[in-house]
């Protein structure tokens, strides 16, 4: 098998895997978390701004204890995220099924705390029950949350789609109708939470969401954390979408819990009043490397593409593009240089669109490891942020500086690509030009 043919397989792999409804379903469910997670981020960014003197300032007006209110936001958000999760990815799932969504995201809930340990033990070793912990109803949770979608989801719809359930009369309204046709794949969730409940206490001493966490959830984490991890999250993005399929939705639909995971506890060893810089406990790859620093102006980094367009163009063409797509790309919307020059199925720009995001991740990911600049806490920006502002707000001064390098090298990788592209386009528009002064001629002659 040549190398074309099994680069195509590949494409043809990852398309497909893309259309699996799981994938599909946890793609979209994480999506539906982009508002609780963009709100936290900007009540917990107001807390601790990256400005000298700011926490100073605001506690000489409101008190030393003035971003409780803000961290409340925080905790209502970040603190529950597996509880978010499992309603909108079962939310998803069964829709596209054409099922009842919402009494099986309702279903889904309960079975995931079902399965919560019941108490916490206090700093003071005291038991106190009857709680919802949210050490385990936020990131560490967030892997038993998935796989609890997943089991209710498919298990809802099978139930629903055969009809297996409690019939009532055409005369009964639909509410109530559905109320009961949910009993009895709520009994079988229920039932199944309860043995599996059962078994992780009494022969474990512990309870799902600890063992998948344990088992499951940190293994993978500290892969995700690796450079090499980072390198086949980015390298993958980049060929996919060269390939005409969404690159950030597919990796990402995979790979966001576990990186969201990261940044949230790297917040938690914030909360426990610990430094991240040179923290060895501290996760390096977060979703905030892989969504501002390593996708300035878009995956790819394309923003890059665009200042060495704006330096080098001559074609007709690629003069209109820059133009066209020098605003988006400022706030990161960049399907305009995608599929406008395009990039997709590319030769000229194959190589830089995979290059340059892998050398943004190395220069971020250092820049971290050495100590530079921290490790990312669990504030996000919105993703329409423009760079270096971005990267100011997350990293301070320390983090513009790493976006403005990141744009540098990306603009000087791109430079010489685009050049070629450019004078490809110069051929095509000259010939065309030729073309038609060869037409003007010949009418002129005939008449």
């Amino acid at each position: 098998m040549s190398k074309q043919e099994l680069f195509d397989k590949f494409i043809e792999f990852m398309g497909e895997f893309a259309q699996i409804r799981a994938v599909a379903a946890l793609r979209d469910g994480f999506i539906m978390t982009t508002p609780f997670t963009i709100c936290g981020s900007v009540f917990l960014l107001l807390a601790n701004l990256p400005i000298p003197g700011y926490a100073e300032f605001m506690a000489s007006l409101f008190g030393n204890d003035w971003t409780a209110p803000l961290n409340a936001v925080a905790g209502g958000t970040f603190s529950v995220l597996a509880l978010i999760v499992v309603l909108s990815i079962t939310y998803k799932y069964v829709e596209n099924e054409g099922c009842d969504a919402i009494m099986a995201s309702i279903l889904a809930l309960s079975t995931f705390l079902i399965l919560l340990p019941p108490s916490i033990l206090t700093k003071g070793g005291e038991t106190v029950g009857d709680i919802i912990p949210k050490a385990w109803a936020g990131s560490n949770g967030v892997i038993t949350a998935i796989i609890i979608a997943f089991f209710v989801s498919y298990v809802f719809c099978y139930c629903e789609k055969n009809h297996i359930g409690i019939k009532m009369p055409d005369s009964v309204p639909s509410g109530v109708a559905k109320a009961f046709t949910a009993l009895v794949p709520g009994m079988i969730f229920f039932t199944a939470a309860s043995v599996c409940y059962g078994l992780c206490h009494y022969i474990g001493a512990t309870t799902l969401p600890e063992l998948i966490f344990k088992v499951i959830q940190t293994p993978l984490q500290g892969l995700s954390d690796s450079l090499a991890g980072g390198s086949i999250i980015v390298g993958l993005q980049s060929i996919l979408f060269w390939a005409g399929i969404h690159g950030p939705n597919v990796v990402g639909g995979v790979v966001s819990p576990l990186l969201i995971a990261n940044s949230l506890d790297n917040q938690h060893i914030i909360d426990a009043g610990m430094s991240l810089i040179n923290n060895p406990q501290a996760k390096i790859f977060t979703c905030q490397i892989n969504d501002v620093f390593v996708k300035s102006g878009g995956c790819g980094l394309t923003l890059g593409l665009l200042i060495a367009g704006a330096i080098t163009a001559r074609s007709q063409q690629l003069k209109s593009l820059m133009k066209m797509a020098f605003v988006p790309g400022l706030f990161n919307i960049n399907e305009p240089i995608i599929f406008g020059l395009p990039i997709v199925f590319n030769p000229y720009l194959l190589v830089p669109f995979i290059l340059v995001p892998l050398l943004a991740m190395f220069v971020t990911y250092f820049s971290i490891s050495l100590g530079f600049m921290a490790p990312f806490s669990a504030v996000q920006v919105p993703w329409t942020t423009p760079p270096v502002i971005a990267g100011f707000l997350l990293g301070g001064w320390q983090g513009a500086v790493v976006q403005i390098v990141n744009l540098a090298i990306a603009t000087a990788v791109y430079f010489p690509f685009l050049k070629a592209q450019d004078n490809a386009f110069l051929k095509e528009e000259r010939g065309e030009q030729s073309e038609e002064n060869v037409e003007d001629t010949d009418a002129v002659t005939t008449h």
